[in-house]
């Protein structure tokens, strides 16, 4: 029987239906092969199935060893330049979430003998392993599903095969069911949940995923349309998917019921008893005969600095025709775009899947408002200017850093962005737990608290990690120590804010007389300090305890009550500011040595910073970064592993170079930097650039040893440059490069600003200006709100409202492996494309400052010459 189900008559009409539905979508196939509008996918030499508008990976990517189910995996389609499906596998939800079970590729390779892709799978806890083929026919592709042996009991009626569809390209659009318009695919989760708890005998998922789906009550979203053919679309000659199965029917499940990152997903249930061809489904791809994809002209979405280069990046499918010239317009005064400028384009040169061309107008130097024109497309308009970046950061500070403060209620005008959140912080978290989102505690705490108890004095400074809601150490400090780095070097008087700590509250476009990046340090700091007083110690983080309040979207006072827990109090108790609800969140008090040196240097930079409008707290500062540099000297803590930041000899060195700033080159911190020294600079690419803060403090020997270095390094930086079209670090993992060009453009400012006659200050400007826009698949600036035109859905704490917060920056674009650059504008529920954290925002608030203070260099003209 081949684990065919009989069920009686219905079932055998159904059955009947669905071939007659596959005979006519076979149909529907040959006639668009005939017709030329069959895509024609082939294999190629990279790997993966390619043809006309259409690319289909089979595990090129796979899931994350640490975010799980990231929407970047298993089977994908690209269709006419935008990655329309993914997570094509065997999954046991109809509708996975980050942390649902995942299959382990065991294999991948590409068959050319049967012109097929295929990768090998396993779920070790089912004993469960399997096989997908992925091979071209005419108008698509089939997928095949063979099993080494039939379902175990525990899977049967709980494992499909999925594959998930963009809801950004599909949500608003029609789809058919056997060749009837259902209904339109909604905008927002519309769908009806039923339970599923868990088979009898099935393995257990971790502790944290079962308290999660428990609280739940095992809710999964039903499937809201179900058939032998299933498409897409069907109007849309662009992205038109159908799905024709040949046996077990296709069930549509909108997977935003269940998280609102989720994706449209189709699924058909493996059936008992089977094991070759499963499951087997008829693919067919929307085709254009003969499309290409347009050209985009990447660019500056703020614009320009008169007397430095100006060069836009067109971004060009090779199969199309690529017009040799480009026109600048500038604004006239009769309110029109007249063309000022043209010029041939640079002959195109391939990466990853395009070709990119440059358009230089570096000559054009006339302030005004300006479009760039190539092809038949216009850019929106930027300005030429020599303020042009003085207004780049300020955003990202009083706005995004604003927003992300822990432990205050934050207002803005008539809006509340929060309210006075965790109250109630902390617990101290229990020994030898591996919890989620890389938290883990082994048998020792380093804690005087019990486990559970209450840790008084948490519950003040710091900020929210990212697009969550979390304390995470060596974020925090290095966003006090960017932020201390931005006073000292540029001394930005910038005052929006009022920042009440007392009163736990923050008014925006409300001056209070002290500069917001003061302030800024001083909230940071109160947090670290707390932590010291608390434990004696820096810790790993304070991190919501269960996935119900990590995965919690809103306001962040509603993230607990509030109200310390009681434990001699029931679940709902409430006495004054405790409660019997065990909601707080969790002291995650690991301790190591790194975690040590990374605090010292925070403390060091900001006790400068401090000064002179928090004296006590200044010297507070300075005081313990001395003391737990002395114990560490003493008696070194252990080297283990943070959450994700290995052991690192880094964390030492900037511990000695920001005590020898603060204390103005007193030993023992001199006699330390002059020993690292050495090994410093010849880490350029990672660290070697802090060193020129030290040699005003060190023998002008050591100057002439940092340019020996520095030298020596610039042609292996420019080649490393030089292997993208943008003239910046590429973005070779799995999170977008934002925050590291970012950290680059610093790091070439101040080796411009130590040795001008070495380095020149155009990288630092390239770096911010691909920020702004000059970066691959979109002119779009990577800083939501700044620029012309921005990315206005990022992965953040409002993300639940489709939305952003000002100032913060996305990480920006990724390789789908193995070429395909992807960087989505109307979809912000990609953590490693969207996700804003306050490390990227005050690495960008630095490299914009150095953008600025080079736009007003006095030698720019020689500058620019020496660029060209």
């Amino acid at each position: 029987m081949h684990g065919r189900s009989h069920r009686g008559g219905l079932v055998s009409r159904r059955g009947w239906l669905g071939c007659l539905s596959l005979v006519l979508a076979v149909a529907s196939l040959a006639n668009a092969w005939a017709s030329g509008e069959a895509p024609g996918l082939a294999l190629t030499d990279t790997g993966y199935l390619r043809g006309n508008g259409a690319s289909v990976m089979l595990y090129a990517d796979s899931y994350s060893p640490i975010f799980f189910d990231q929407k970047n995996a298993a089977l994908q389609i690209i269709l006419h330049g935008r990655r329309i499906a993914t997570n094509g596998s065997l999954r046991f939800s109809p509708t996975p979430e980050q942390w649902s079970r995942i299959p382990h590729l065991v294999r991948r390779w590409t068959d050319r003998a049967h012109g097929r892709l295929v990768a090998q799978l396993s779920y070790p806890a089912y004993h469960l392993d399997y096989h997908i083929n992925v091979t071209p026919e005419p108008g698509g592709f089939r997928v095949s599903l063979d099993l080494d042996q039939p379902l175990p009991e525990a899977a049967v009626g709980r494992v499909g095969y999925n594959l998930e569809f963009l809801p950004s390209i599909y949500a608003d659009q029609a789809y058919e069911v056997d060749g009837v318009v259902r209904g339109m695919l909604p905008r927002d989760p519309q769908g009806r949940m039923v339970a599923d708890p868990p088979a009898r005998g099935a393995p257990p998922l971790p502790w944290y995923v079962e308290q999660w789906r428990a609280t739940r009550q095992h809710m999964v979203p039903r499937a809201f349309a179900a058939g032998h053919r299933v498409t897409l679309v069907p109007e849309d000659r662009l992205h038109r998917v159908s799905i024709s199965s040949e046996d077990a029917e296709v069930r549509l499940y909108d997977g935003r019921n269940q998280a609102q990152n989720g994706w449209f997903v189709a699924r058909s249930l493996v059936p008992p008893g089977k094991t070759t061809d499963a499951i087997v489904w008829h693919v067919q791809l929307a085709s254009v005969p003969g499309w290409t994809r347009a050209p985009v002209i990447a660019h500056s979405q703020v614009g320009y600095a008169p007397r430095f280069p100006k060069v836009a990046v067109i971004e060009l499918d090779p199969a199309g025709d690529a017009p040799k010239t480009a026109s600048l317009l500038r604004l006239s005064a009769e309110g029109t775009f007249e063309k000022v400028y043209q010029a041939q384009v640079s002959t195109p040169q391939p990466w990853l899947r395009y070709a990119y061309a440059t358009f230089d107008f570096s000559s054009t130097r006339q302030p005004g408002l300006y479009k760039i024109e190539y092809a038949d497309q216009q850019t929106a308009p930027f300005r030429i200017a020599d303020d042009v970046y003085d207004h780049t950061w300020q955003t990202s500070l009083d706005g995004f850093m604003a927003v992300q403060m822990d432990h205050v209620a934050v207002r803005d005008a008539y809006r509340v962005w929060h309210g006075v959140a965790h109250g109630d912080d902390a617990r101290q978290a229990p020994p030898e737990v591996r919890s989620f989102d890389g938290y883990w505690m082994g048998a020792q705490t380093y804690s005087p608290f019990e486990p559970g108890e209450h840790v008084p004095g948490l519950d003040v400074g710091g900020w929210f990690d990212a697009g969550d809601f979390d304390n995470d150490v060596f974020d925090q400090l290095q966003t006090i120590r960017n932020l201390a780095l931005s006073w000292s070097t540029f001394r930005p008087t910038w005052d929006e804010l009022t920042v009440d700590e007392q009163a736990r509250s923050v008014v925006m476009h409300q001056p209070d007389g002290i500069p917001d990046v003061v302030q800024q340090v001083e909230h940071g700091v109160l947090q670290t300090m707390a932590q010291i007083r608390a434990f004696g110690h820096p810790i790993m983080g304070i991190h919501a305890s269960t996935l119900a309040q990590y995965t919690f979207i809103g306001d962040a006072a509603s993230q607990t009550d509030g109200r310390i827990h009681d434990s001699r109090a029931d679940g709902s108790g409430v006495d004054g500011s405790h409660a019997g609800a065990p909601d707080d969140r969790w002291a995650w008090t690991n301790y190591n040595a790194s975690m040590d040196y990374s605090a010292i240097a925070s403390l060091a930079a900001a006790s400068a910073a401090l000064k002179g409008w928090n004296d006590g707290l200044a010297q507070e500062c300075l005081q313990s970064a001395i003391a737990l540099w002395q114990r560490e000297q003493a008696h070194p803590g252990p080297e283990v592993a943070g959450r994700f930041d290995q052991p690192s000899p880094s964390y030492q060195w900037a511990a000695a170079l920001e005590l020898m700033i603060a204390t103005r080159g007193a030993e023992p911190y001199r006699q330390r930097v002059e020993a690292l020294f050495p090994s410093v600079v010849q880490d350029m690419t990672d660290r070697g650039w802090t060193a020129v803060r030290a040699l005003p403090y060190l023998a002008p020997a050591e100057a002439a040893r940092f340019r020996k270095a520095l030298e020596a390094w610039l042609p292996e930086m420019h080649k490393r440059m030089a292997s993208t079209p943008f003239g910046v670090p590429p973005s070779a993992g799995g999170w977008g490069n934002a925050a590291q060009v970012a950290r680059f453009g610093v790091a070439m400012y101040f080796l411009h600003h130590a040795f001008p006659d070495v380095v020149s200050p155009e990288p630092t400007l390239r770096a911010v200006n691909y920020l702004l826009g000059t970066h691959p698949v979109s002119g779009t600036s990577w800083i939501a709100g700044v620029g012309t035109v921005s990315t206005l859905h990022t992965y953040s704490n409002n993300r639940g409202d489709q939305g952003y917060i000002p100032g913060g920056m996305v990480p920006g674009y990724i390789v789908v492996k193995p070429d395909f650059p992807e960087s989505v504008d109307d979809f912000g529920m990609l953590w490693f494309e969207h996700e804003t954290t306050i490390g990227a925002a005050t690495d960008w608030i630095l490299a914009a400052q150095a953008a600025a203070a080079i736009a007003k260099e006095t030698d720019a003209g020689a500058s620019l010459n020496a660029a060209h």
